[in-house]
């Protein structure tokens, strides 16, 4: 099992980079807030089922309540400000670029409120790790056009945060309990905010089509069940600074498959930055005998 494990990373970020496929064909022909609250209620329902096949233990109401307090975060909040902010014109590499502070947040938040010990390697790693996006994405950066407005930087902002508080919470609160039943809470709070906010802010138009269909079940089947499901794994066993840093290798990757699928610009500059956030992810990661998290107690 434990060789199986060492897998789990770099799948995750592969399956998680793949997630800009579904969103190019999805924006298009659904609103966003409309489109997330389908998937995740078609997740939860997966879900619940895949429980019942596997006999899985419910969650008691603690961990049910504290689940779905993650997935408003991780899913409601982070998903539902992307997807808004890239239907209303923010380049998704700009996007993806302030996205890429979220490991930083992390470390903060999990130094502060997970009292891990961090060591300074572990931040030159954190730092590499960024200067490598940047120069990844430096490309993508020179047409911003008019998407880039205070509305969509803050929601940008905002699914960073959102994102950083959903994994610590998880990894504070909602870690002990069975993974499936876990994840299936989680979309339970996703779905109900996207709900809301659909009926506040859209008109639930859809259209229909191959593109449509082909953007839910990958995005259902390959990121909301298969790289959840392993980011899950990580964050219950691992120190959430270093789960977090894998988040820098995602933009290098997606530009990779973007560079295989459709032809897009990948030059010299850019596998530089690819090969720099890889080293820095490596110093953030890199596990050593004397760095052992000290977990902070919650108070009974």
């Amino acid at each position: 099992m434990s060789s199986i494990k060492r897998f789990i990373p770099a799948t995750f970020v592969v399956l998680w980079a793949t997630g800009f496929i579904g969103a190019r064909y999805a924006m298009p022909w659904a609103e966003p807030f409309t489109f997330l609250a389908a998937r995740f209620v078609l997740a939860a329902i997966l879900l619940a089922v895949l429980m019942l096949v596997l006999g899985s233990k419910r969650a008691t109401r603690e961990e049910a309540l504290h689940a779905t307090g993650a997935g408003v975060l991780m899913h409601g909040i982070y998903l539902g400000a992307v997807f808004w902010a890239i239907h209303r014109g923010m380049p998704a590499g700009f996007s993806a670029l302030i996205v890429g502070l979220q490991p930083l947040i992390t470390a903060v938040l999990a130094g502060k409120v997970l009292g891990e010990a961090i060591l300074p390697r572990h931040w030159l790693g954190l730092a590499i790790g960024l200067v490598g996006i940047v120069i990844v994405l430096w490309p993508k950066l020179g047409a911003l056009g008019g998407g880039v407005t205070a509305a969509t930087l803050a929601a940008s902002l905002v699914s960073v945060l959102g994102m950083s508080a959903g994994t610590i919470w998880q990894k504070r609160f909602a870690s002990g309990g069975d993974l499936v039943a876990a994840t299936m809470w989680q979309y339970v709070g996703g779905a109900s905010l996207m709900i809301l906010a659909s009926l506040a802010f859209e008109t639930q138009t859809v259209v229909i089509n191959g593109e449509l269909v082909f953007a839910m079940a990958w995005l259902l089947l390959v990121l909301s069940l298969g790289a959840i499901f392993l980011l899950m794994v990580m964050i219950r066993d691992g120190e959430m600074s270093k789960v977090a840093s894998l988040f820098y290798l995602v933009p290098a990757v997606t530009a990779v498959i973007a560079w295989a699928l459709f032809n897009e610009q990948l030059n010299a500059l850019q596998i530089v930055g690819m090969a720099i956030t890889t080293f820095g992810v490596g110093l953030a990661t890199a596990r050593t005998g004397k760095l052992q998290p000290t977990r902070a107690r919650a108070s009974r």
